[in-house]
């Protein structure tokens, strides 16, 4: 489960992984009633409680709605899915295929990058163009990674999932190459540190975790 953030109108929002869904909303009845209402809007699942708490679902991959809902919903979170991460820092970054929760293939890799300086004058214009440079070449080598990694998977992928540094990651999707990749962009972005093969590994705890938003009758507005 990810970490609970709080929701735009009350409540809160999180991510189950769609293995444990069926225990976790056996837990929300255990402490707020029967499901006394579930209906959909679109690709959203929407659950009402007796005490009034409101639960709405969200698949990460979509699912397509039938009788019973959320019998289906839940069987479809969990549907394996292959999936594409491009993560993109300054200085490195980290581009993977992923079946379900399992790395198909990866890379990994990193460019020096100059950090800031208090100088200034005609010396700091130089290093920021410098920086710049430097900069635009993690943007190409990036670029190279993705299309090496990804391309050989273009017809298989149904997601591609970001994180990082959204302009680096805006800029390296800009490639032609990767087109196909870009209209599969999902959000939100994912949320990692440095791009890292640890930190890969653990993004499909993210992309995989089914989007709840849980509002009890305390933290309705």
């Amino acid at each position: 489960m990810t970490r609970p953030r709080p929701a735009a109108g009350g409540g809160r929002i999180l991510g189950v992984a769609p293995e444990r869904l069926g225990k976790w909303l056996d837990g929300v009845a255990e402490r707020h009633g029967s499901f006394t209402d579930v209906v959909r809007d679109g690709g959203t699942l929407h659950i009402t409680c007796a005490d009034t708490t409101a639960v709405s679902l969200g698949a990460p991959f979509g699912w397509t709605p039938a009788a019973p809902l959320l019998g289906t919903f839940t069987a479809a979170a969990r549907e394996p899915h292959r999936a594409a991460v491009l993560l993109v820092r300054r200085g490195r970054w980290a581009v993977g295929v992923f079946d379900g929760p399992d790395l198909v293939v990866s890379k990994v890799d990193a460019r020096q990058v100059q950090g800031r300086t208090a100088a200034g004058g005609w010396s700091q214009q130089r290093f920021a163009r410098r920086r710049g440079h430097q900069t635009d070449a993690v943007v190409s080598h990036a670029v190279e990674t993705a299309v090496r990694v990804l391309l050989p998977h273009a017809g298989s992928v149904a997601a591609l999932f970001t994180g990082g540094d959204r302009g680096l990651v805006d800029e390296v999707l800009t490639e032609a190459r990767l087109a196909p990749f870009a209209a599969l962009r999902r959000e939100p972005a994912l949320e990692v540190g440095e791009p890292t093969k640890a930190v890969l590994l653990e993004t499909p705890k993210q992309f995989r975790a089914v989007q709840v938003h849980i509002t009890e009758p305390q933290e309705a507005r």
